[in-house]
């Protein structure tokens, strides 16, 4: 199989990792300040080492959990601990709250946060409700502030950005459907005690298939779409019986293109990494599967695995330091220009509204 350069197909004008593989800061610093708040999942470590790294000042941090704040601590030397989000919500500097609190809080507190003249971002799934998300959407219009989300299966995979510039450039055609799968590593002995309470983290298609949601409607180019059937269990752990430890969807999109996945907490503890995520694009010239994390029981370890078919041929592509990961950067020029680019506050809420309505109607079939 062909192994070739795919940097052919990144847009002129946007950055490729230089050395160590990370993009340049979009920003000096001092120019963006930012604060983080309310630590409850460890994606907001990520969040703000993407933030950094894009340039971002990181000014303050809240949290209650001691040991969450000394981690902070260790990886931002310069950060100052503070005693109340008050503190951060009432700072001139900071422009940008970034936060990963429990999930059916996440949403409440997005609302402080617009109110207060800033603009949010929080980890998926951004909220458990489709009333948090209709507050948020006459917040956003009343505030005129953004509400991002940190979709990383797609904003962090090199190769599902990389998919996203071939799809652009018509290698596959017009896309068709979409197919996504999300197992992840349960490690209950990690989990907090909302993890396990339905009410706080929303149920798994609320959850992590918010992720597939997004990647399908961002591959598609769909701007609505109709939940057509969605089914929730729990197979396997009856000591938390609030647990959905299976789900999956489909989905229709309102010019006619289709989305299936299914998500699942049942990674087993011999797979080398969390989660063996796929994605498979059909379009109507070739089609694209991702292997996001791992290539099962093939050397090296490491992810950013494409395999791509059309009328040229089969070609294998391994995305690792081909385009980075440009969301935090463009993210920081949204904020200080007021654009767009990262991603469009409607498809982050439509993401979120279509995992939220599977979520609803899911039928339970155990």
């Amino acid at each position: 199989m062909q192994t070739f350069d795919a940097k052919q197909y990144i847009p002129s004008g946007v950055p490729t990792p230089g050395f160590g593989g990370r993009l340049a800061p979009v920003v000096k610093p001092g120019e963006f300040v930012f604060s983080a708040a309310h630590l409850d999942h460890e994606h907001i470590f990520g969040m703000c080492m993407g933030l950094v790294a894009a340039g971002g000042t990181i000014k303050y941090v809240y949290d209650t959990n001691e040991k969450k704040i000394a981690q902070m601590q260790r990886m931002f030397p310069n950060i100052t601990v503070v005693d109340s989000e008050e503190k951060i919500l009432e700072d001139k500097d900071t422009i940008l709250v970034a936060a990963a609190a429990i999930p059916n809080e996440r949403g409440p507190f997005g609302i402080r946060v617009m109110n207060a003249g800033k603009d949010y971002f929080t980890d998926k799934a951004p909220f458990t409700t489709l009333e948090q998300l209709a507050e948020a959407r006459e917040v956003v219009k009343k505030t005129g502030r953004k509400y991002a989300v940190c979709y990383s299966e797609r904003l962090g995979s090199e190769c599902a950005i990389l998919a996203g510039y071939m799809i652009d450039a018509g290698e596959i055609g017009d896309v068709l459907s979409v197919s996504g799968f999300g197992p992840h590593l349960l490690r209950p002995q990690t989990r907090a005690p909302w993890f396990f309470e339905k009410e706080k983290y929303g149920g798994i298609l609320c959850d992590i298939g918010s992720h597939q949601v997004e990647q399908y409607l961002y591959y598609t180019g769909e701007k609505s779409a109709t939940v057509t059937a969605s089914r929730i269990a729990n197979y396997a752990h009856p000591q938390w019986p609030e647990l959905d430890d299976f789900g999956d969807c489909y989905i229709t999109g309102a010019n006619g293109t289709t989305n299936y996945f299914r998500v699942d907490w049942f990674t087993p503890d011999g797979l080398r990494t969390w989660g063996d995520g796929r994605t498979l694009i059909l379009g109507t010239k070739g089609y694209i599967e991702m292997r996001k994390y791992i290539n099962v029981g093939v050397e090296p370890r490491g992810g950013n695995h494409m395999f791509f078919v059309n009328g040229s041929g089969e070609r294998y592509i391994n995305a690792t330091g081909m385009t980075g990961t440009p969301y935090y950067g463009q993210l920081i020029l949204d904020c200080l220009n007021r654009t767009e680019n990262a991603m469009t506050q409607e498809h982050c809420f439509m993401a979120a509204q279509l995992c939220l309505e599977a979520q609803a109607q899911a039928v339970k079939v155990k």
